[in-house]
């Protein structure tokens, strides 16, 4: 463990170090608050917990609320505890943990949802406050450089954004971790007309600096931090998550034997969960070499991915590894940080280096419908899970683009209760137009170059679980035949039946439904 003074090289800001509680007067309801971090790594530990901690202690709940602004999720012990306490008004743009999800189905908390790399500038461009500014921001770093930039730790976020936004800014400086210095590359935001081309060709470009430039003067307290991440926990790949990973690496084999991709692929982006694991996990395993990962986020087998020696080098926002995955990470630092690099979301999901690097981008949704309309967000169309998080940002711009997703998912009454292929998707995230592939465990739709009434029979065929293949077969053939009657068939609905599954499962706990009549009784 380093010590404060070996982590702040400009000497000047050791007067800066406080404790935690000193700084408690400094937030006042109703403010604007920035933080770092990015799916549970590189997120303050210290102030929010001494901040709830306060509150809890002087009965006031309700009474000290502040509006949330983050790259992504954090730790469950920090926003969840916070949801619980009443201590958040507005919070974007994506969020774990069952207090807050609970806090904003109810209404209590005000959630907006944003493709995260949009998110990451429009921050920096001042649309979510009022007078366009934070009004405190709290930001882990690992290190103060003599000139008084900082070097963040295990992801990078929005902060680059929020240091120029920000009134001021607390640093938790985390000597626990190892110094981060040299693991990232900061291109330090610009608002338009001025921006330049990002001059990212490869997945191991810099086009930046290794540091967080920032006004020291901004800064108002230094606050030690002696706390890791708490890293999110995977469990290993089922077969059905295994069987998805197969079929996704024959197709990535048969295009690469059509000559539509390289024999090392293209660079590979890769959502979080069990179904992205495995797909790296398949991987690890695979005939292709020399691969290379331009990403949002690297899971504990991008480790077996390099330990592999298949996986050159690695971009990414953050390492959102589990406790175990740190462990690893740490203990052969040197090694594996050599191949990675880590990137601001502005950077990290920006169209231009997705679409000039050619990313294949590889996301679970809740589920799509048979014209490939996918929803990432909202189960039953109305109750909010996490968020969008960036799997738009790559679906709209990637070279290949592929959803995967178990085809059912159990109810409480049924263990094949949901299907999660349906007539028509109840809320869109991602339009027909953003979407090349599907894929479940039942097989892979590649719906390139097909018309709708063609793209919905593949997926039909292909994706469908055997449970609902007949029923949803039979409402595409009813839907085909009324639409195209009335000259209206083009992607044929029925909207006075394209919902009575989710019904169902709402009444009965099973989507599987005896006929599509049309009489709906509610």
């Amino acid at each position: 463990m380093s010590t404060l003074e070996s982590r702040i090289r400009r000497k000047s800001m050791m007067s800066k170090v406080v404790q935690p509680e000193e700084l408690i007067p400094l937030f006042k309801d109703g403010m604007n608050l920035g933080w770092s971090g990015f799916t549970p790594v590189g997120y303050p530990k210290v102030m929010p917990v001494v901040l709830a901690d306060h509150v809890e202690q002087n009965n006031l709940q309700g009474k000290l609320r502040f509006n949330l602004f983050i790259g992504a999720s954090v730790g469950v012990e920090t926003e969840d505890r916070w949801a619980t306490l009443d201590m958040i008004d507005r919070r974007w743009p994506y969020q774990t943990g069952k207090n807050i999800q609970k806090g904003i189905n109810s209404g209590r908390i005000r959630m907006g949802d944003k493709h995260l790399g949009h998110f990451a500038q429009d921050v920096g461009y001042g649309f979510y406050t009022e007078n366009g500014r934070m009004d405190i921001s709290i930001i882990e770093c690992t290190d103060i450089t003599e000139d008084g930039s900082l070097v963040l730790s295990g992801s990078c976020g929005i902060c680059p954004e929020l240091c120029q936004i920000s009134d001021k800014i607390i640093i938790e400086l985390n000597t626990e971790m190892p110094s981060h210095e040299g693991l990232h590359d900061i291109i330090e935001p610009i608002k338009p007309p001025n921006r330049l081309p990002y001059l990212i060709t490869h997945a191991g470009s810099r086009a930046g600096s290794p540091y967080v430039r920032v006004d020291p003067d901004k800064i108002v307290g230094i606050v030690q931090s002696k706390k890791l991440d708490n890293g999110r926990p995977l469990g290993p790949p089922d077969e059905i998550s295994e069987q998805i990973a197969d079929h996704i690496i024959d197709f990535f084999q048969n295009e690469v034997n059509r000559g539509r991709l390289p024999k090392n692929l293209l660079p590979l982006q890769s959502g979080v969960g069990n179904i992205a694991n495995a797909v790296v996990g398949g991987l690890v395993k695979g005939p292709f070499q020399n691969l290379t990962v331009y990403t949002e986020v690297l899971q504990d087998t991008m480790l077996d991915f390099f330990d592999s020696g298949k996986l050159d080098f690695a971009s990414a926002c953050s390492l959102s590894f589990s406790n175990e995955g740190f462990k690893r990470l740490y203990a052969n630092w040197d090694e594996y940080t050599k191949k990675i690099v880590l990137r601001q979301l502005s950077i990290s999901n920006h169209p231009e280096p997705i679409r000039r690097l050619g990313c294949i981008a590889m996301n679970t949704p809740v589920e799509f419908d048979i014209y490939a309309h996918a929803n990432s967000t909202l189960v039953g169309g109305t109750r909010m899970i996490n968020g969008l998080g960036g799997s738009g940002d790559f679906l709209r711009n990637g070279y290949l683009k592929l959803m995967h997703t178990p085809s059912t998912r159990p109810s409480k009454t049924d263990p094949n209760g949901i299907t999660c292929v349906v007539p028509k998707a109840p809320h869109v995230d991602h339009t027909e137009h953003d979407l090349d592939v599907l894929v479940t465990e039942q097989g892979l739709a590649d719906c390139r170059g097909l018309a709708p009434k063609d793209r919905a029979q593949l997926i039909i065929d292909k994706c469908v679980h055997p449970d609902y293949k007949p029923i949803i077969q039979e409402y595409f053939d009813i839907a085909k035949k009324e639409t195209l009657a009335k000259g209206v068939g083009h992607e044929p609905q029925l909207f006075d039946r394209c919902f009575k599954m989710q019904l169902n499962l709402e009444r009965n706990g099973t989507m599987k439904i005896d006929n599509w009549d049309i009489k709906v009784e509610f």
